[in-house]
């Protein structure tokens, strides 16, 4: 039996970042997409989590990731 796993909102947007970064899903894309990553009953928990945050699905992905920086902008 697969567990459920309760994120922070600073845990979740981690994931986001690592889906980000494997090119899984882009910056751009609806915060809705990020639904098949996740399994039904833990997107539950995932669409509460946002909520609570006031993050709306159909927001872009960077609006929760936020902006990205490297270390070599100038």
């Amino acid at each position: 039996m697969r567990t459920i796993h309760q994120y922070s909102i600073t845990e979740f947007q981690d994931e986001v970042r690592a889906l980000v970064a494997r090119g899984s899903v882009g910056r751009q894309q609806r915060i809705y997409e990020l639904r098949k990553h996740f399994g039904d009953r833990e997107w539950q928990n995932v669409e509460r989590l946002l909520e609570e945050y006031d993050y709306l699905l159909r927001g872009h992905i960077i609006d929760l990731v936020g902006k990205e920086s490297w270390t070599n902008d100038y």
